[in-house]
């Protein structure tokens, strides 16, 4: 009867090694699973990030240079109307002084009043000339003005995508991070669990 009492002892025994084995091997196989899963999970988390960064990027730096093409095409084509204005201005202003001549000229005017018409004409050339100057310092500076606009909103620009794509760098890496540890903790305590 002892002997059969021993015997049945042993093999309960035997038994209970056996499934905590197994049930040790199945934790291990749940717990590599799981961890695959979650590395694949980060893997294609960190891809769509990326990917969605280059994109961002490349959808900024494109309307960044449409912006400043189309910037410069109007600062050209102000300049050039500009140009084109004051140069017929004074063309005309100099076609009506040879006119003004001519016909004083012709009519035989009075030494006198050629003379003050001469004076008056050497003072609207120089009016003319002083609004021209003025009409070109303007354009300089409304030139210079629209560069300096250009750059600042391209250094601008850059600044906020370089900071966006740290700041998504930064998280994804604490993200990653995070998840290994907690895989690992979980991974330990479940072992230590079992082992115990």
């Amino acid at each position: 009867m002892v002997v059969v009492v021993e015997v049945v002892v042993v093999m309960v025994v035997v038994v209970v090694v056996v499934v905590v084995e197994v049930v040790v091997v199945v934790v291990v196989v749940v717990v590599m699973v799981v961890v695959v899963v979650v590395v694949v999970v980060v893997v294609v988390v960190v891809v769509v990030v990326v990917v969605v960064v280059v994109v961002v990027v490349v959808v900024v730096v494109v309307v960044v240079v449409v912006v400043v093409v189309v910037e410069v095409v109007v600062v050209v084509v102000v300049v050039v109307v500009v140009v084109v204005v004051v140069v017929l201005v004074v063309v005309v202003v100099k076609l009506v002084l040879v006119l003004v001549l001519v016909l004083v000229v012709v009519k035989e005017v009075a030494a006198s009043v050629v003379v003050e018409v001469v004076v008056v004409l050497v003072v609207v050339v120089i009016e003319v000339v002083v609004v021209v100057e003025v009409v070109v310092v303007v354009v300089v500076i409304v030139v210079v003005v629209e560069a300096v606009v250009v750059v600042v909103v391209i250094i601008v620009v850059v600044v906020v995508v370089v900071v966006v794509a740290v700041k998504v760098v930064v998280v994804v890496v604490v993200v990653v991070v995070v998840v290994v540890v907690v895989v690992v903790v979980v991974v330990v305590v479940e072992v230590e669990v079992v082992v115990c």
